[in-house]
């Protein structure tokens, strides 16, 4: 298979698992479900969305049913927890809170002539066939390790992860954190891990750590193992931030839809060597991949 001919693939099922989506709009919807158009494990498709669009699923089905729910407001004569019910809301209050969060303005007062309203558009996703530069990885086993660092508990919901986890890596930087973990590593690199993610929840755990043995003094900080698991592997080079985004990025819109390889749901990390500040620094990301 050539490589546009997965990305084509890639894109009929992701078009068809958003249309799977818009049609149960009014009705209970379950991720499994959604995935099984997609011919997608649940995290898999899960996080190819969320990387590919900035919203996770929950997000995006809430988006649209609150916009969906917005239109009906201003046209029809359905009563408002009659609207709240068919969008999958429990109560009028659970509804009124999540409206009022979107749009700014009560559902009551949506019905108002002239009254401004926001939408969330349904979503299209669309082939991009680059093939002007490659992308370089290689596939690694890695037996199981721990990893003695720092953690936070942070938010996927409307991009809070995007916001939060560079100030964690400011204020380790700031109080001393990365160097004492440098330290009590060896002066291995330093690890930013990605683990515990939950789409159900829209939550994660990321980590600021260092790769160590079991039985190292962790110093007042926490230890976590990470299993044993095969991981694809890519090169960044250049400044940060600005390169090993778009590293990331390629990886979700390229690397998954042309190769067949799914994430497998464990823990993701990228590797940091000393000297952060270069021009031409290199760096890695690590994903746990299947087959």
């Amino acid at each position: 298979m050539h490589k546009g001919d997965g990305e084509l693939e890639w894109l009929y099922r992701m078009t068809e698992a958003l249309d799977y989506m818009e049609s149960k709009m009014e009705e209970p919807m379950h991720i499994d479900e959604i995935a099984k158009v997609a011919y997608s494990s649940s995290f898999h498709f899960q996080r190819m969305f969320s990387m590919l669009t900035g919203v996770s699923v929950a997000d995006y089905v809430r988006r649209r049913r609150l916009t969906l729910a917005a239109q009906e407001l201003a046209v029809s004569k359905l009563r408002v927890l009659d609207i709240a019910l068919k969008y999958g809301y429990e109560s009028p209050e659970a509804f009124a809170k999540a409206f009022r969060k979107a749009h700014g303005i009560s559902p009551s007062a949506a019905r108002k002539p002239g009254v401004q309203l926001k939408a969330f558009p349904r979503l299209s996703f669309h082939l991009s066939l680059k093939g002007d530069q490659e992308m370089d990885y290689r596939i690694v086993h890695k037996e199981a390790f721990s990893v003695i660092g720092k953690s936070l508990k942070v938010s996927t919901k409307e991009g809070e992860n995007f916001r939060r986890i560079p100030l964690f890596w400011q204020e380790a930087n700031a109080d001393g954190t990365s160097d004492r973990l440098f330290a009590i590593g060896g002066d291995k690199d330093l690890l930013g891990i990605c683990m515990d993610i939950c789409h159900e929840k829209e939550e994660l755990s990321y980590w600021i750590a260092v790769e160590a043995s079991p039985d190292t003094d962790p110093e007042g900080y926490e230890i976590r193992d990470i299993p044993s698991t095969s991981y694809a592997v890519f090169t960044s080079v250049g400044p940060l931030p600005d390169a090993i985004q778009k590293v990331w990025q390629r990886i979700f819109q390229e690397w998954f839809p042309s190769t067949g390889y799914e994430h497998s749901g464990g823990p993701e990390f990228e590797l940091y060597p000393p000297g952060v500040d270069g021009e031409d620094y290199r760096c890695e990301v690590w994903i746990p991949v299947i087959k």
